[in-house]
């Protein structure tokens, strides 16, 4: 039982729980999302992180994929027209995937739709929005390590944890 934070295993049970429900919602919209644009999800993931032109490996680096599943998703992108195969100018052996006109109208709508749709945008306030992003930020930087012992060089605004803590009550 961890003694400096009363009530801390339960209470961090509860925001592990209440993540995990926090996420397979937000799967479950980006699922209903992709089939609204008749794209699978897989797909969506790429176009989103498809700038100008991407080498075929950056792009596995970025979605943290093996290569040969980036060649699934070019192959599942050049077949519906949001993209296409190009050899690099620097590199003729490298390929590069590049979005086409189809393409960045459509990464355009899963952006607008994705912004629109999320549980922050319709139940947050701006203020709200604010202290969820400094919190976000501020797990996002937590050092990996021992429960109990946060980073002192890390941290949100205290009034930003005050104001989130306060408006929950």
């Amino acid at each position: 039982m961890n003694e400096e934070r009363p009530g801390g295993d339960k209470l961090d049970q509860d925001i592990f729980d209440a993540m995990t429900g926090f996420f397979a919602q937000m799967v479950k919209r980006g699922e209903q999302l992709a089939e609204q644009l008749d794209v699978p999800m897989f797909c969506v993931k790429a176009i989103r992180r498809l700038d100008d032109s991407i080498s075929m490996k950056e792009l596995g680096k970025r979605l943290v994929c093996d290569p040969s599943f980036v060649t699934m998703i070019a192959d599942a992108l050049e077949q519906r027209g949001l993209a296409r195969r190009e050899p690099s100018v620097a590199d003729r052996r490298i390929k590069n995937l590049v979005l086409t006109p189809d393409g960045i109208e459509r990464k355009r709508a899963v952006e607008r739709a994705l912004i629109s749709q999320m549980p922050w945008a319709q139940a947050l306030d701006v203020s709200e929005r604010e202290t969820l992003l400094a919190l976000i930020r501020k797990m996002h930087n937590a050092p990996e390590g021992p429960p109990g012992q946060p980073d002192p060089s890390v941290a949100a605004p205290p009034e930003a944890v005050s104001d989130l803590t306060s408006s929950l009550h």
